[in-house]
């Protein structure tokens, strides 16, 4: 293959990659269930993260789920939770999209999404107990289930429909 159309199929899987950001982004800040023990919300941040890593893979999944936790955490006036954001839902999309090709079928999709928030779980239970103490960190972990195993369950069935045309 020349070089110009392998410039072009980075082009254009970079151009994918950050629409998925800003679709992942709107999603997230339009579905948005705020939980006010915790002052923090549940979103759909985890369904582009995992639909990404699913279709795309573990540098497009990282790509996604970091500056998708970074940004929405910006917008959403959680500075405190940027970095934290960036670096967890960074690894989950990373560890989804490895995974992904390892177990394959709807049984391997299941349990990599379950390992992808068991990954964001573990990180925000570490960063809310670095942050505000291990209680805090604790009492994080519900909202964290509910907002991984929805992102999951959402991407388990967009996968089908919209992981088709995002591999094309």
């Amino acid at each position: 293959m020349n070089d110009s159309f392998m410039s072009h199929q980075k082009l254009r899987r970079l151009t994918l990659t950050m629409m998925l950001v800003a679709v992942t982004v709107v999603i997230s800040r339009i579905f948005l269930i705020p939980i006010p023990l915790t002052r923090g919300n549940i979103n759909l941040c985890d369904a582009g993260i995992f639909l990404t890593a699913l279709s795309l893979g573990p540098r497009e999944g990282a790509a996604v789920g970091a500056l998708t936790g970074f940004i929405l955490d910006l917008l959403s006036g959680y500075a405190q939770y940027m970095f934290f954001s960036l670096a967890i839902h960074g690894i989950e999309g990373l560890v989804v999209g490895l995974l992904a090709a390892k177990f394959l079928g709807k049984a391997g999709q299941v349990l990599v999404l379950c390992i992808g928030t068991l990954v964001m779980v573990s990180g925000y239970f570490g960063s809310d107990s670095l942050l505000y103490g291990i209680s805090m960190g604790l009492i994080g972990i519900p909202a964290n289930l509910i907002q991984g195993m929805v992102g999951a369950i959402v991407a388990f069935f967009l996968n089908d429909k919209i992981g088709g045309l995002l591999r094309r």
